[in-house]
């Protein structure tokens, strides 16, 4: 047993003898694998996924995030704290995710700021040749609404749905402005 416990001391003090000169942590962490394009594709789709199916995610919500190696920025406006929360949760527990950085908005409560989300809603999704959009499970017209202010964020078909939103939009008297960041499919 000495013996064993001996050897096993000598063993590594030659280890350290011989190693610890030229040895450097940064020239290892250096060496370390950086996370492929291929991973990185991994990761991006894995956190859309995962967003997307949110329990609380829903029209009114918008969450962007950007994939950078092995960190995840989320950002974006959300009118439930614990919406925020819950995305920055799922995304850390992603195979491959280091970081975390949640710079997601939580938007104020605001009875007027609800009417309006609702009367927008009502204006844009009831309309005909708009109605279609409504049918997701999560509809891809977003619609962000703070102080009174509007934002429309998402995805339409044609330029044609873009301008028709924000017009729909511009008419739900209690607006101060509408801003229009729907993108049209390529």
């Amino acid at each position: 047993m000495k013996r064993s416990v001996m050897y096993l001391c000598l063993t590594t003090a030659a280890v350290l003898i011989f190693v610890a000169p030229g040895y450097s942590f940064a020239e290892d962490k250096a060496r370390a694998p950086q996370p492929s394009a291929k991973s990185e594709d991994r990761i991006t789709h894995e956190v859309r996924h995962e967003l997307l199916m949110l329990p609380y995610y829903g029209v009114f919500d918008n969450l962007v995030y950007k994939v950078e190696g092995s960190t995840v920025t989320l950002m974006g406006q959300v009118t439930r704290p614990t919406l925020k929360s819950d995305a920055g949760n799922v995304v850390k527990d992603i195979e491959g995710v280091e970081k975390v950085d949640n710079q997601i908005q939580v938007l104020p409560l605001s009875p007027m700021d609800d009417r309006s989300r609702l009367a927008l809603y009502r204006a844009i999704y009831n309309h005909a040749g708009l109605d279609r959009y409504a049918l997701q499970a999560v509809p891809p017209i977003h619609i962000i609404v703070q102080n009174g202010n509007v934002t429309l964020e998402g995805v339409v078909a044609t330029q044609t749905d873009k301008d028709l939103a924000g017009m729909r939009a511009n008419g739900v008297s209690g607006i101060f402005s509408v801003v229009n960041n729907l993108r049209v499919e390529k």
